[in-house]
């Protein structure tokens, strides 16, 4: 499998668990839980900002945003179309992009003014990585309010996505 295949079905996996947690996410009583669901949406929109920056960073264009979380709480509903998006971007830019080109090395100065260089398949793999460990984060808080996390998981989303996968050669 190449780089941009494996790439590519970690950001259809993105997708998916990004969608399924903000979904599960609604079902928390806001008048119950207020400071709980305030805290995931903040921990999902930091997902969002560093998503968006990386985005950024990969088209060498100016940041979006000057920190890693915004000042103000978007809406639930918004930051959902927003990462569906985002999310969506990534997914095209996996469709087009080679091998070769996820190889080349980016110049960048993070949002603390810090420089960093990293190659393109490098910043597509630390933004799923940074996803799935906060994703984590907001699905603690859920199972402590009482709502069943979705289950986050690469091999889940495969399984589901691909039922053929489930079946083995020879299997009876």
């Amino acid at each position: 499998m190449s780089t941009a295949a494996l790439l590519q079905s970690l950001f259809d996996h993105k997708a998916w668990a990004d969608d399924e947690l903000l979904t599960r996410l609604r079902s928390l009583d806001a008048s119950t839980h207020e400071q709980e669901r305030h805290t995931a949406i903040r921990i999902a929109n930091h997902v969002h900002v560093v998503d968006c920056l990386f985005q950024a960073q990969l088209q060498r264009a100016a940041l979006p945003f000057a920190g890693t979380n915004t000042p103000d709480t978007p809406a639930l509903e918004a930051l959902h179309e927003a990462m569906r998006a985002t999310d969506g971007w990534y997914q095209q830019q996996l469709r087009v992009l080679d091998d070769e080109a996820l190889g080349e090395r980016i110049n960048f100065h993070f949002v603390d003014g810090d420089a960093g260089c990293m190659t393109r398949a490098e910043m597509l793999l630390h933004v799923a990585t940074h996803g799935s460990y906060h994703r984590g984060a907001v699905g603690r808080i859920l199972a402590q309010c009482g709502v069943t996390p979705p289950r986050d998981l690469l091999s889940g989303f495969l399984h589901r996505s691909q039922p053929e996968r489930r079946q083995h050669p020879g299997a009876a």
